[in-house]
């Protein structure tokens, strides 16, 4: 969502008007931020406000690799979570437009009875993904989920 709003709107995400929106007047069970330390400036600050606006914040360390690649994804540990978690709830709601999450958002639907949305900014979202979710929030519509920088 960072690097959307980034190269979208050259803003910033506004992720206290994300999980209001995500919520939608339902009871929050758990909303679970995923980050990665990369060592840049005030990231730790952002991760405190993140965990200060009602999200849990998971974290792993940035991988370098020999010749410089990088590697931070969370699909794997997001996936599992929503796996573990979904049989407690009626909805979960994914905020996040990578096409990589149609699998889960299926297996969800399919084996867990849930129902899912995504909240994705739409200009960038995987159209499949869109298809694929029993309700897409596209945020492109709306100013309050960005900031200016």
């Amino acid at each position: 969502m960072y690097y959307s709003a980034r190269a979208l709107y050259n803003s910033k995400v506004n992720f206290k008007e994300i999980l209001r929106e995500a919520v939608n007047g339902r009871k929050l069970v758990r909303a679970i931020a995923y980050g990665v330390r990369a060592g840049e400036k005030d990231e730790e600050n952002f991760f405190k406000a993140l965990d200060g606006i009602g999200f849990e914040v998971k974290l792993k360390d940035l991988q370098v690799f020999y010749g410089g690649n990088k590697k931070a994804d969370w699909d794997v540990g997001l996936a599992i979570d929503a796996i573990e978690l979904a049989p407690k709830l009626d909805v979960v709601v994914l905020a996040s437009g990578d096409g990589d999450y149609i699998p889960l958002v299926e297996h969800l639907k399919r084996a867990l009875g849930c129902k899912v949305e995504v909240l994705a900014f739409g200009r960038s979202c995987s159209g499949k993904l869109k298809e694929a979710t029993d309700e897409f929030i596209d945020l492109d519509q709306g100013k309050k989920f960005t900031l200016n920088r």
